[in-house]
């Protein structure tokens, strides 16, 4: 089979198939990749494991909802056209927009069939093993994101085996937990959304909180996504940055498109009933036990928050934009007298979800284009393999390259670079440096995903 094949649902037929371009992973990013393949002509194939949208669909909770507004969805080809363009597309209609677009364009999406080794042939070909046979190609994408791998801290073992544990990518509605408290460990996007979700219940919630920060949802009259968009923030380049490594691993600002959108305010929540503390510092038995930062975390989001709406205030000044005045945030409740430990069984906790990020599962890929962290070594997606290019990482290029806003962008530049190399007609050999592509990784025993963000 060859690159002008029909390549059926489930891999039939796969196995020996030759592609100009191999893209791995069916998700917006991979689409994306897919459309600017067709517009150049340029044969491929897109190979995912599951089925497209599935992550959408698969590893989000009931009620998840965007929490970019709606007009951000600019996927190559495919921009939102609905009617509700400052609105938040809720789970349903991410997955029916993503699986929309694929149709649309005419992916050519092998849905079921997962890439297992990717290796150079001794021909300089790429080898993809894949749960349907073996095929090579020129040149290989790598969609697969970033949150492969959902990360549990070890701490998690010394718990009570009669206690649900469940990690955020795991979790779907307050009614499939048992009955009692809930304790979220996490204060990321995910664990801020999740514990107002069960706080809305009406669930009793103790909430571990982090050093992530938050944005107002809301300010001067526009989503603070339009004024950002206004001031240049999204096309800002990773390499602007003086820390890129940092900015990339930095957790996201939590916030919420829920019921048009709002604030996640957790004092408010606290006010409210919801029980708050500082970060997880231990565990023993039913014994929990807690930083003393809870006061400082709260201030270093409140900071954060208020210091974009500070940058606003300074756009709207320089440009004279006109806007309604700002009204400055005031805090609806200080923590006093905090504990820093508390028992499970006292409390009434049953169930404990983690929202303490993901890490990434590279060991499939035997070639040399790491850095020392495990992270593809790469320049806006082209790694220092010749030939492979990764997409939709965090901060690959900008601050939008792992979303809706900004993928469309990097992958047009990828196969840019992808036509280039095949108009040049070469293959590449580029041998390991040291030791054997086994080598590169520790056994599975002792392999821990490297970290991609809260």
């Amino acid at each position: 089979m060859n690159d002008d094949s029909v390549v059926n649902s489930g891999g039939g037929g796969l196995d020996g198939s030759h592609f100009s371009v191999l893209v791995v992973g069916g998700g917006q990013a991979g689409l994306s990749v897919s459309y600017w393949l067709t517009a150049r002509g340029i044969g491929h194939v897109v190979l995912e494991k599951a089925s497209v949208a599935a992550e959408w669909r698969d590893r989000r909770w009931d009620s998840f909802c965007l929490v970019t507004p709606n007009w951000q969805c600019r996927l190559p080809g495919h921009a939102y056209s609905g009617d509700d363009p400052h609105g938040f597309m809720v789970k349903d209609q991410i997955v029916e927009h993503v699986r929309d677009y694929a149709a649309k364009i005419e992916a050519p999406v092998v849905e079921g069939v997962a890439a297992t080794r990717l290796r150079v042939g001794p021909d300089g070909r790429f080898t993809v093993a894949t749960t349907a046979g073996t095929v090579t190609a020129d040149q290989v994408v790598i969609a697969t994101g970033p949150y492969q791998v959902p990360l549990t801290p070890r701490l998690a073992e010394r718990l009570p085996a009669g206690l649900t544990q469940l990690h955020s990518a795991d979790y779907k509605r307050p009614s499939a937990l048992p009955a009692g408290a809930v304790l979220v460990i996490g204060t990321g996007q995910s664990g801020c959304q999740i514990a107002e979700d069960l706080h809305l219940a009406g669930r009793q919630v103790h909430l571990a909180t982090g050093s992530a920060p938050r944005v107002s949802r809301f300010y001067r009259g526009r989503d603070v996504v339009d004024w950002l968009d206004d001031m240049g923030y999204y096309r800002r380049s990773i390499a602007e940055f003086d820390d890129a490594d940092a900015v990339r691993l930095r957790a996201n600002h939590y916030v919420t498109g829920r019921d048009g959108g709002r604030d996640i305010d957790l004092r408010a929540f606290a006010r409210d009933g919801m029980r708050l503390y500082g970060r997880l510092a231990g565990i023993e038995a039913t014994k929990v036990a807690f930083a003393a930062d809870l006061a400082a975390n709260l201030d270093h989001a409140d900071a954060v928050a208020r210091s974009i709406n500070d940058s606003i205030d300074d756009f709207i000044a320089t440009t004279g934009v006109q806007a309604p005045p700002g009204t400055r945030y005031e805090p609806v409740w200080t923590p006093r007298d905090i504990p820093t430990e508390i028992d499970l069984a006292t409390e009434g906790i049953t169930s404990v979800v983690w929202a303490t990020g993901f890490g990434r599962d590279h060991r499939w890929i035997d070639l040399p284009l790491f850095d020392g962290k495990g992270y593809p070594t790469h320049d806006r997606g082209v790694t220092s393999f010749p030939g492979v290019y990764f997409i939709g990482l965090p901060w690959q290029w900008t601050w939008g390259s792992g979303r809706f806003s900004g993928v469309a962008d990097d992958a047009e530049h990828i196969v840019a670079t992808i036509d280039f190399v095949r108009r040049r007609n070469r293959t590449f050999d580029m041998p390991w440096i040291a030791g054997t592509p086994t080598s590169t990784y520790p056994s599975d025993d002792n392999w821990i995903a490297p970290r991609t963000a809260a």
